[in-house]
């Protein structure tokens, strides 16, 4: 069994994703998305727990959305580039990173309230 994350910003009406991945693991979260060519829409990875990302090693820019315990938006990082180390966000306690361009096409901002839905699929 695998299961697949859809991410709902609530405030907006909107998801951010349909399939994403959960890192809450310490393999997961080292590896991240360090195998991945670039990220389609509706993909993603969550890093829990999280409160700062790099993107050393990655083949493509994406977007961070920070997320505090209660999952409302603390720090949005659009389009990071490749070999980037972002800034501490000590309220953050997860990151979803999401295909460039997402966070912008959304209207995704801060205070934002999120919701994490993990669907079980055989």
């Amino acid at each position: 069994m695998t299961s697949r994350l859809i991410a709902i910003n609530l405030t907006r009406g909107v998801r951010l994703t349909e399939c994403a991945r959960v890192a809450d693991g310490f393999y997961t979260r080292l590896v991240g998305l360090l195998r991945d060519r670039q990220l389609e829409h509706g993909n993603g990875l969550w890093i829990i727990p999280c409160n700062s990302i790099h993107s050393i090693g990655m083949k493509f820019i994406f977007d961070a959305v920070f997320l505090d315990k209660d999952l409302r938006v603390v720090h949005l990082m659009s389009e990071m580039k490749p070999w980037r180390i972002s800034k501490m966000v000590f309220s953050a306690h997860s990151v979803l990173e999401i295909p460039a361009g997402i966070i912008s096409q959304t209207a995704t901002e801060l205070g934002d309230q999120f919701e994490m839905r993990l669907d079980i699929v055989s």
